[in-house]
This record gives C-alpha cells, sequence and structure tokens, in this order.
C-alpha cells in the first residue's frame, strides 16, 4: 500500500510537492524552505521524484584517474589544505615524465577519464598545459581529458599573453575534452572576499565558462559548502547556475562538495554532517531542473553518503578516482579511503538497490565483457606504488 505524499512531505512543504510533480521550476523562497526544513526525509522524497523521473534506477560510475600536476599555488585560499606552505605539504610539480609514468600506474584498469588539476603556479610555462593534455593522449589514446578549472585557464591565458578565447583552442588542439568546473567554491562575491579573495570572482568564472561555450567545450559545475556560507548564499548560488545553464545549454554535471577544514585556515570549524551533504545533494537535484546529472562525490562524503544520496537525487556515484590529493591523502584525518575499485562500486550501489552504469565522460554507457575484466580491479589498489 502506498504512502499519500502528505504523509511524507507534510502540509507546509505540499505546495512545492505539487510543483515538483508538475515539473514546475522552483523558486528562491522554495530553495531557502527546503534548505531550513527539519524534515530532510521530505527533501529527500521530493527528490527522488525528480532523479527518478530522469534516470529511473539507473546510477552512473566511471573509470577515472586524478592528476594534481602541481600543489604549488599564489592564491592562498583559506578553506585549501592542498597547496604548499610552511608546515603543510612540501612543494611539489610534476615533471611530464612523472605525469606519464603517474599514468601509466592504472593502465590496467583501463581507465576512460583523466581529470587533472592543480595550483596556480606561476612558474609553469603556457607550453606546459599543452603537455599536460598531449600526455594523456600518448598514455590514453581514448581517454576523455578532464582539465582546468576556470582559475586555472585564467592564470594559462595570462602566461601565454593570450585570451581565454585562445588559451582554450590551444588546449582542445592539444587534447583538452571538457572542464571540470570548479575553483569558484560559492558564487558570492562575499564569500569570495573573505576566503578566496586574490582568485577569479564570479563574473570572470562565468566568463571563462561562456567561452568554454562558445567553443563547444563541455563543462562540470560544482559548490563547496559547510565554510561561511550562508542558505541565501548556497540557494543564489544554484540559481545562478541554472541561469548560466538556460543561456549556455554545456554543463554536463553538477556536484556538492563538503569541505573538509582539517589542516586550513578553518580547521576550527565542524566539518558538514550527513544531513547537510544529503540535503545539499537533494537540493542540487530540485533546484538545477535542466542539469540532467547529479554527482554524490564519495572521496568527500563518504561510500556511505554515497549511497543514501542515490535516493536524495544524486545519479552519479563518481568513479574509482585512484589518487586524490586535494582534500587529503591517505592515511591523513583517519581512514578517509580514495580508491573503490569495480566490484566495490558496483556493489555499493546495488547495496542501494540502484542499478551501476560505466559510463564515459558524457554519460554514454560503456559496455564491458565481465570475462575480460582485470583482476587487479577485484582487489583494493593501494594508494602508494613504488
Amino acid at each position: 500500500m502506498s504512502i499519500a505524499p502528505e504523509r511524507i512531505v507534510g502540509a507546509d512543504l505540499m505546495d512545492i510537492y505539487r510543483k515538483v510533480e508538475a515539473g514546475e521550476r522552483l523558486s528562491s523562497e522554495d530553495g531557502l524552505r527546503l534548505c531550513r526544513t527539519k524534515n530532510l526525509t521530505a527533501v529527500g522524497y521530493l527528490a527522488n521524484i525528480v532523479r527518478e523521473r530522469k534516470h529511473g534506477q539507473r546510477t552512473y560510475f566511471v573509470r577515472n584517474q586524478h592528476i594534481n600536476y602541481t600543489n604549488i599555488c599564489n592564491k592562498f585560499c583559506k578553506f585549501c589544505s592542498f597547496y604548499a606552505k610552511k608546515g603543510g605539504p612540501s612543494p611539489y610539480e610534476m615533471t611530464i615524465e612523472e605525469v606519464r609514468n603517474r599514468l601509466a600506474w592504472h593502465k590496467d584498469v583501463d581507465v576512460t577519464e583523466i581529470h587533472m588539476v592543480g595550483g596556480i603556479n606561476p612558474r609553469l610555462p603556457y607550453e606546459y598545459y599543452m603537455d599536460l593534455c598531449r600526455v594523456v593522449k600518448e598514455v590514453y589514446p581514448h581517454a576523455h581529458v578532464k582539465a582546468f578549472t576556470a582559475i586555472e585557464i585564467e592564470q594559462i591565458a595570462q602566461k601565454g599573453g593570450v585570451t581565454h578565447e585562445q588559451a582554450l583552442k590551444d588546449l582542445i588542439e592539444a587534447g583538452l575534452d571538457s572542464l571540470p568546473g570548479g575553483g569558484i567554491e560559492i558564487l558570492s562575491d562575499r564569500v569570495h572576499r573573505e576566503l578566496f579573495g586574490k582568485k577569479l570572482g564570479g563574473d570572470g568564472w562565468k566568463s571563462v565558462a561562456r567561452a568554454a561555450a562558445k567553443l563547444g567545450l563541455m563543462q562540470y559545475a560544482t559548490m563547496l559548502y559547510g565554510h561561511i556560507e550562508t542558505d541565501e548564499e548556497v540557494v543564489s548560488h544554484l540559481i545562478q547556475l541554472r541561469e548560466l545553464q538556460d543561456e549556455t545549454g554545456h554543463f554536463v554535471c553538477f556536484t556538492p562538495l563538503s569541505f573538509h577544514p582539517e589542516q586550513t585556515e578553518l580547521a576550527e570549524q565542524h566539518a558538514p554532517t550527513g544531513n547537510i551533504d544529503l540535503r545539499y545533494v537533494a537540493l542540487s537535484r530540485l533546484m538545477l531542473d535542466n542539469f540532467e546529472h547529479i554527482k554524490s562525490f564519495w572521496i568527500m562524503n563518504t561510500p556511505e553518503v554515497t549511497q543514501t544520496a542515490l535516493w536524495y537525487g544524486a545519479d552519479d556515484a563518481d568513479g574509482f578516482v585512484h589518487e586524490y590529493e586535494i582534500t587529503y591523502k591517505e592515511g591523513d584525518f583517519g581512514n578517509k579511503q580514495q580508491v573503490l575499485t569495480l566490484d566495490r562500486m558496483t556493489r555499493m550501489i546495488r547495496e542501494a538497490g540502484r542499478e551501476p552504469i560505466e559510463r564515459d565522460s558524457l554519460y554514454n554507457e560503456i559496455k564491458r565483457d565481465p570475462a575480460v575484466q582485470s583482476k587487479r580491479e577485484r582487489t583494493l589498489i593501494p594508494l602508494s606504488v613504488s
């Protein structure tokens, strides 16, 4: 026997339920109410209506590898534990040959997406970024190169003395396939001033996004939450992205990113809870009606929260990842795993009652013969590879 929606949603949110059922766009006021209601189950229930309308039981994952090519950065963002600083991580910048070797570590996994981002390192020449794209295509000719936030594109263009558009054209020629879309954190002038004032602001970020769209370059979008943002700023961020998507139509997927305060200038703050993680996944699904996909990034919100998020609006569980150094390294701050094998990824999705679907970076389904899967994929791959 089905439960009447009002029993789950409650009388105070039934007007939003009727909008969701009718496929109507939610307002800023609706978004604020969803941020503030104590009825988290209602928010997830509403988001799941949209999620299943778009994707049914399907949950996507990708065979990916992250390359963080340098941690030298001149932006000094208060929320960042990644960049090299006194008492913090030692500085590094990978040579192209080191990148080549790092890529070769996981060739037997048949990686289909290489995700490359790094610090804003003023010492790196313009051609270095082109070579990063080229070396990926040399090692993985058919892999999708997802690289460089708008903040990096700004630096690359400045280093080359060219426009954003010309820098993007040169990167595309070298092998760039899409932009990861991070770097702006929250589209709020206040948060920008207080936490990352040396980085590109919201208008600049949108300018790079528009340049990418003009060239047909697909892009992803994110939101970093759990620091100093307000409910109003969260909702405003989502609406600004929604408006930009209305304009350009070039965003593929949206990922809410949970802030981890360890070893940052905001270390005294508590990390976001599972409640906030699930709420913002659901809120994103409900507000971003023109985004096809919502991702739960298991590295930041744990595999367990990701399983639940698949019923709170998320249809994507990201991928295998392998190395990821932006938030923390393996062994830091407890046992926070950075690798999921094929078996663990698909089991995580199936345990949640969803259907795992391997995808490429643009959400085309990839079908494989299980008989030829690498044995190595069925065991946990250690982070440290000599």
